[in-house]
Order: C-alpha cells, then structure tokens, then sequence
C-alpha cells in the first residue's frame, strides 16, 4: 500500500512538471497589450486598431487589441490604473493627467508617460447651414454636443469656452459620442455639435453626403484668446474641400495627439513597440493618412510630456536628440 501511494504520489509530479513545460513558458511568452482608444465614429479607433494589428503581427509574443472608450481623459485614468497599458489621448489631456490638474483629474499625478506623437487634431465646430449659425459664441441658448464625457474633444472644447467667456450654463449640452453628434445634428435635436479629430472622420463625412454642413470658423481675436489659455494649442487652419460643401479653408485651433502608456511597462518592450510602429507606418497610413504624422522626428518635436526610457532609446539609436525637458 505504502510503495502504491509512493507511485501516486511520483506519477502526480511527473504529470504536474509535463503540464508546466507545455504550458508554463507559452503563457509566460504571451503578453497582452489594450489600447485604450475612443468611439468608433473618429479617428482613435481604427488608427489604434492598425497599430494592434501591426504589434501582434511584428512584435514576438505580443497580442494586442483596440479597445472602445471614452477617449482622452478616461484613457489616461485606464493606463493609470492599469486596465488598458497604452492609450491614444490629446495633448493637452496628456499634460492635465501627468501634472494632475484639477479641471478632470482632481490634483492626482497620473503614472504616465509619452509614447509616439500620432497627428494633429483640429477642432471641427458643425452646424447645418439651415441654422444660420456662424460664431461660436452663438450657443449661448443652443442645444449642443460638446463631445462625450471622458473625451478629448470635451475637455478641449470646455477649455474654449472658457476662454472665450462662454459660461457652462449658458447652453444646454448633451454631450454625445461622435456618432451620436453626427445623429443628433441630423435629427435636429441639437444644433451645434463639436469634433476634435483629424480632418476627414467618418461621422461628419456621413453627415455631410445628406445635409449641407457649416463649419464654424474662429476670430483672429477668438483665436488669440484661446491660444492664451492653453500653449498646447495652435492655430491652423481646416482645409477646403474635406467635406462636401465646405470648399474654403476654416481658421480653427489644432492639438497634438499622443500615444501614452504606463511609466512602469519595461523598457525593452517599449522598444519593441515603437520600433514595430515607425519601421510599419506605411501599413497604417493605409488605415488612416493622418498616420503620416507619426514619424520618430515628430516624438522630439512635439510630445507635451516626458517620453518613456524605452522610445528615448530607439530615438537614439536612429541618432535623434532628445531635449532634457523630454527625459523622464
């Protein structure tokens, strides 16, 4: 009985060690990484999709995905805490979350750090022509969309409004999704909705093929107002002719994405991920052209907070200088 239990008990650790070889290092060799991205009316989704796609096709053991959010302000509170490890946010969301400012992130330094630069965002105010509206600062008594809660396009245009003096209750805001926006202006249920996207998202193109679509254009002295508000803004111009109708330029106000993730993740998987990126831009420019704009150059340029140990090495070894300000 004694030599029977002794067999049971080698036969247990035999299998026990047979499981952990088959199994254990390919567990261990799999590593997951979310991207915290937005709805899938803009821009953030199928640009973080592509980059998914070219991780997990070009990094060894990553698998990757995309995933739905709220956008900026909530992918930085996602990477912070860990539930998404990368996230496609705005400039000027980016720099509010690292600092901890008080407007969304209540004084709290998140644990972030900067990526990739992506592409500018231009901010897209719409009205349909039928409204007559053509200054901002008509929405004092509108029905609007300044974007969904948890955005970018959100939090900026609150910043603008500010800015320009126009009080949070001076307009009713229902704050919808892209797609929601692009319905609701259709439907009439708002008259005004806000974008911050790179030009030519799908939800105002679709609006645009059945409704004559105006753009509203800011002031020079608009202009100068908000760029006081905020350094992270510039001011650019919309061109004519990415939407149907709207064949002239419209002055507006453009920020920078970036790509975050969390400050912890290891260096060496950092560099990987952003090796794959820059040595595939050519694949995700098939997915979005804004794409063009994410170039290893542009990181040194224009990231509005320090980047993470593993970018600054790639950086390096391709022989770009990274300014002190960018060291984490």
């Amino acid at each position: 009985m004694e030599k029977l239990n002794v067999k049971i008990f080698l036969f247990g650790i035999v299998t026990l060690c047979s499981i952990l070889l088959i199994t254990g290092p390919a567990m261990a060799r799999t590593q997951f990484v979310s991207i915290g991205t937005g709805g899938t009316g803009g821009i953030y989704y199928p640009y973080g999709g592509g980059v998914a796609e070219i991780w997990t096709r070009h990094v060894k053991d990553v698998r990757a995905v995309a995933e739905v959010t709220g956008a900026s302000v909530e992918n930085v509170k996602l990477a912070h805490k860990g539930e998404t490890v990368i996230g496609e946010v705005m400039g000027d969301v980016a720099v509010a979350g690292y600092k901890g400012l008080e407007n969304k992130f209540k004084g709290k330094k998140h644990d972030i750090l900067s990526m990739a630069i992506m592409y500018p965002n231009l901010l897209q105010v719409v009205a349909l022509k039928k409204n007559g509206i053509t200054n901002i600062e008509q929405i004092k008594g509108k029905k609007i969309s300044s974007g969904s809660p948890g955005s970018g396009t959100n939090f900026m245009a609150e910043t603008v409004f500010k800015a320009l003096g126009i009080p949070p209750d001076s307009y009713k805001d229902s704050r919808l999704s892209f797609t929601e926006s692009a319905n609701a202006l259709r439907d009439g249920t708002i008259e005004v909705g806000v974008w911050s996207v790179g030009p030519g998202t799908s939800s105002i193109l679709d609006l645009a093929t059945t409704h004559d679509i105006h753009i509203i254009a800011f002031t020079p002295e608009q202009e100068k107002k908000i760029l006081a508000a905020n350094k992270e803004y510039s001011a650019v111009d919309l061109a004519g002719g990415v939407y149907r109708g709207v064949d002239n330029p419209v002055p507006t106000i453009g920020v920078w994405n970036v790509m975050i993730c969390q400050a912890s993740l290891k260096a060496d998987l950092v560099y990987n991920l952003v090796k794959a990126l820059y040595e595939n831009q050519d694949y995700l420019i098939k997915i979005h052209p804004s794409a063009s704009y994410t170039t290893a150059e542009n990181a040194v340029k224009y990231s509005p907070i320090p980047l993470h140990p593993g970018t600054i090495k790639y950086l390096k070894e391709k022989g770009i200088q990274v300014p002190a300000g960018l060291m984490p």
